[in-house]
Order: C-alpha cells, then structure tokens, then sequence
C-alpha cells in the first residue's frame, strides 16, 4: 500500500491547492499542510513554492510527483494481477462524465456495479466534455463518459446511447405549443444556454451553423456551467428559453414547473460516448465498467 502521504502530495501537485486536495480527500487542510510537511522534513527539501494563494512545485516536487505516480501505477498493477488470479476486478477506477452523464444517468449505475465489483474503488470527476476529454490524455482518469461532436485522434470514442436535446422553458397555462415554433421565433427568445466546452452547446450551435445561424447574433441572457442552474433560471424567467437534455427534465415535467417546446426543423440529437486513450488497454475495473453499463443499455433497463 503507498504511503498515504504521497496520495496527498499528488492530489495537492494536481490541483496546485491545499484546499482542493482537502475536498478531494475529505480530510482537513491543517491535515494536508501535515503530510506535506512530513515528507519535505523526510526528504529535506521544500516540494512546493507558497507566495499568497498561488502554490506552484519545485524542481525536488517535480521530481517526488514523478515518482509517486510511479508507485501509484505499480501499487494498481500488483492489485490486479493478484486479483486476476482468481478473476476478480479490483483497485481504483477514475471516472470522468460530462455534466449531463454525472448527474443524470451513471449515479444510477454506481450502485449496482459496487454491488458486483465491491474490491473496486469508485471515484467520479464531473466537467463538461473538452476538460473530461483533457483529463484522459493527462493520465487523471482511467475512463471517461462524454457527448458532443468534437473528436480527438488520440482518444478512441466508443458509442454507448443515444440522448436528444429539447427547448424547455417555464410552464404556461396554456401548456406546450400545439404546433411546433418557426425556428425565427423561437430563436427570438432571451436563450439559457451551457457553457463553452459543453457538449450540449456544442451539438446545439453545429445544428444553427448548418442552417447558417451564428450563435453570436443570438440574445444569450446567460451561459451555465451545469443543466439544474438552467432549470432554476428558467423557472424564474418566463421570456427566456433553454436547451437541455431530456433526461435531465423527468421531475419538472412531470411537477408542471416546466414544458418542452418543438421547434419545427430543429432536431439536436446526440451520442454518449465512452473514452479512452487511444491504443492503450483499459485496465481490469474500467473494462469491467465498460462492459457493465453496455450491459444495461443493451438490456433495455433504464438509464
């Protein structure tokens, strides 16, 4: 087992900051400042620069975070390999989802993939597409959950279901359009939209690009980083309108807080997708990850 410490050492060099390694750990920053104090009076060398809040490594931090997450991957190999003996997955698994998949479909799967697969330790990292994808390529997670159409070719995309944008806004008396809105006016709207790097904004400004509308003629009240900031503001705006999956709307449809409304022409549909680094295996737990929830889609089960 690795010394915790480096576990701290490597979560501090990662966020560059006491605080996040604190959250990350669930233990107290004076905790933190501890354990680095430790191995600094351990190895008689200062492993980070403090001048105000920015903290940044020095050359003997570099050089102790190299060898940490060494022994962080052999620590993962020997695990495996022991419990590959008797055909067990175990160890850690980092997965990474964009917001729509954090928080409305894999927090169903967790449970019943701990349940199967109780020696593997679950952690999940939420961003939205591009710094999930980010995250992969710098060795943060062992497997990620995006959606979107921006690829890269050192990442392999595997296809796992499909979802579709809806326009949402507050619920009226009147209920949702009979007939589907003329683009043009649905447009017109103050529009409620994801944040850059989202692959929600990513589908939706593709689909306007190709019927010649650029997102930058249209009146943006405001940008969000998560689907529930969305909602919330939408519910307190009655003018403005949003974009959202429809996964994420089950409770306010059905609470009346807020209705879909069809957009003639419009159709935002999308894939999640699963990634990883390309032509590097996925270790034992994440291809069982993998294989679980593929599992389930292909079932039929609701996700």
């Amino acid at each position: 087992m690795p010394d915790f410490r480096l576990r701290v050492f490597q979560s501090v060099a990662r966020h560059l900051s006491f605080t996040k390694a604190a959250q990350e750990l669930f233990i107290t920053q004076p905790a933190i400042t501890k354990h680095i104090r430790e191995l600094e009076r351990t190895y008689g060398q200062r492993l980070f620069e403090r001048r105000g809040n920015r903290v940044s490594l020095t050359e003997a931090g570099g050089l102790l975070l190299t060898h940490a997450d060494e022994v962080e991957q052999l620590h993962q190999n020997l695990t495996e390999k022991l419990h590959d003996l008797h055909g067990e997955a175990a160890g850690r698994l980092r997965l990474g989802a964009s917001t729509t998949l954090s928080q409305y479909v894999l927090p169903a799967l967790l449970p019943g993939f701990q349940q199967r697969y109780p020696q593997v330790q679950l952690t999940l990292l939420n961003g939205n597409s591009e710094q999930i994808a980010e995250a992969i390529l710098a060795g943060q997670l062992d497997l990620g959950f995006v959606e979107g159409r921006a690829k890269s070719r050192d990442l392999h995309y595997e296809p796992l279901l499909d979802d579709e944008l809806v326009a949402v806004r507050r619920a009226t008396a009147a209920g949702p359009p009979v007939q589907p809105l003329v683009l043009a006016e649905a447009l017109a709207h103050p529009l409620v939209l994801r944040e850059r790097g989202s692959g929600t904004l990513e589908v939706l400004e593709f689909a306007l690009r190709e019927r010649g509308i650029k997102l930058a003629s249209l009146q943006v009240v405001f940008y969000f980083d998560n689907t529930e900031a969305i909602k919330t503001y939408l519910e307190a705006a009655p003018e403005a309108l949003g974009f959202v999956s429809g996964r994420a709307l089950t409770r306010e449809l059905a609470a009346g807080l807020l209705e879909e409304v069809p957009i003639e022409g419009l159709q935002l549909r999308r894939q999640f997708e699963g990634l990883w680094v390309q032509g590097q295996p996925l270790t034992r737990p994440a291809e069982r990850f993998l294989r679980y929830v593929q599992g389930i889609i292909t079932s039929g089960n609701s996700v």
